[in-house]
């Protein structure tokens, strides 16, 4: 790849603005979270990275090859603007571990960690701790910032999509394993998400391809799902997503098109004021609101501070040329806070750092494989 990548960049958002707006625009994260195709940036992704309205790139397994390469494809997608972007990617453990092999560890699902509570509660919160050091310090040695992770679902054994992801059925088992996760990540220098706020569990429709529908009352809902969300709150929660599953009782738009959810309640009830991220806009659980510009319009104007676009690049395409939204200075200032503060190690020396040694091999002493 060329050194010139990112002076090129430069010059197409200065073509776009003039020259004051575009410079302004790259010290300002937009509120699109974006992805992009393989293991190395095209000249039309560096563009759309350039965009004023991009903020983040997620990333997948598609996007990855090995260690050496995601920290080149990272350390890419940082020199694309004069502020870097924030990187992040769902990367859980378990089915959803987006890298894998090569050097990554294969981390236990959070139901694992769940049953691991049923025989030693006290053991399983360490072994909480030591899987989120692991899975933050891989990512963070290639360059990845973010992870979207603890899943606070409760395990009802009714969501297909959930399923193994959930940590417990018990708010309270849940709140405590997510904290200790967020614990390791944190020794890491990464962030956290909660998801999917108030509680996708109790719904057998996967929000990917459907829309799911909970008839429960709020109160139910709040006195049990929603619980782990209020218990955690913003000191630990950097981020929450919610869920693209409707609750009639409530309102009638999904959680993230909802003011009632993420402003009344998320944001007022809960005193939540950490950063709220749409889910994939492009899932079916989202076409109830239209299409992607109104998709976006309607969770940010329900109080989101940054919408995924994933796996269409014709969409972002689309929403980068026709949302019209001003920035938020709260939002800036809320996805400023999740990239990290300080640097961390590279691939290589993590191999020999005797932290993160004694975290995987207190994994293996544990948990199964």
């Amino acid at each position: 790849m060329s050194a010139s990548p990112s002076r090129s960049v430069r010059r197409s958002a200065k073509s776009a603005k003039s020259p004051a707006t575009a410079a302004a625009a790259r010290q300002m994260p937009g509120p699109v979270m974006l992805d992009v195709v393989g293991h190395r940036l095209t000249s039309q992704e560096r563009d759309r990275l350039a965009h004023p309205l991009t903020g983040a790139v997620i990333l997948f397994a598609r996007n990855y090859d090995s260690p050496e390469q995601l920290a080149e494809l990272t350390a890419h997608i940082h020199e694309a603007r004069d502020e870097p972007l924030l990187i992040a990617v769902d990367h859980e453990g378990g089915r959803v571990q987006r890298f894998r092999d090569k050097g990554f560890t294969h981390l236990p699902s959070m139901q694992d960690l769940g049953r691991y509570w049923e025989r030693d509660p006290l053991q399983a919160m360490r072994a909480a701790t030591e899987m989120g050091y692991v899975l933050a310090a891989e990512l963070r040695a290639c360059g990845v910032d973010f992870s979207f992770t603890p899943v606070l679902d409760l395990d009802y054994g009714v969501s297909k999509v959930v399923g193994t992801r959930a940590f417990h059925r018990d708010p309270r088992v849940v709140a405590m394993l997510a904290r200790a996760l967020i614990q390791g990540l944190s020794l890491a220098g990464m962030r956290s998400c909660g998801k999917h706020f108030p509680g996708h569990g109790f719904v057998d429709a996967d929000s990917h391809v459907a829309i799911p529908v909970d008839e429960r009352e709020l109160e139910q809902i709040m006195a049990d799902d929603a619980m782990p969300y209020g218990w955690l709150g913003a000191p630990v929660l950097s981020a929450v997503m919610p869920a693209h599953v409707i609750y009639p009782r409530v309102d009638a738009s999904p959680a993230g098109f909802s003011k009632i959810w993420v402003q009344q309640i998320l944001r007022q009830r809960l005193k939540y004021d950490g950063v709220v991220f749409s889910d994939d806009l492009t899932m079916e659980g989202a076409s109830v609101a239209g299409d992607i510009t109104a998709r976006a319009t309607a969770a940010l104007s329900a109080g989101c501070d940054m919408v995924l676009v994933c796996n269409r690049p014709d969409l972002a395409d689309t929403l980068l040329a026709s949302l019209n939204v001003a920035a938020s200075p709260a939002s800036v200032a809320r996805i400023r806070a999740l990239k990290p503060v300080e640097p961390f190690m590279d691939w290589n020396a993590l191999q020999s750092d005797s932290r993160y040694q004694y975290a995987r091999d207190f994994r293996s002493q544990i948990l199964s494989e």
